[in-house]
């Protein structure tokens, strides 16, 4: 059993910077896939990236360049970054995490088997 907390929502304005941390309970060396995704309200959950435990980083479409994902190694994190907020980026952020050697879809959700409650973003103009 992987449990995931993610941190670092709240409300933001526009352009402002924004660090999303998720905590797995398991080690970076456990071969766990963390991933990011979003859903805005209305949509649905839609993937923003993802680390390996290889550290490989993958982004989904459009996500690229928005996003960036990194490892705190000191923390123990899989943290999101987000440099100039725009009202669009409002929506919920889960952290998710994936058994190793799946070679399914990274950007699939239904290939993650473990997820956390989200942290709520909220982008004010």
């Amino acid at each position: 059993q992987v449990t995931l907390v993610e941190s670092g929502g709240g409300l933001v304005q526009a352009g402002a910077s924004l660090r999303l941390s998720c905590a797995p309970s398991v080690r970076p060396d456990s071969g766990y896939t963390i991933a990011w995704f979003l859903q805005a309200p209305g949509k649905e959950r839609e993937f923003v990236a993802a680390l390996t435990s290889r550290g490989y980083t993958y982004y989904g479409d459009s996500m690229e360049g928005r996003f960036t994902i990194v490892r705190d190694w000191a923390k123990n994190t899989v943290d999101l970054h987000r440099y100039v907020l725009k009202p669009e980026d409002t929506a919920r952020y889960y952290c998710a995490a994936r058994r190793p050697r799946n070679a399914n879809s990274i950007t699939d959700s239904s290939q993650y088997e473990y997820w956390g409650q989200g942290t709520q973003v909220t982008v004010s103009s």
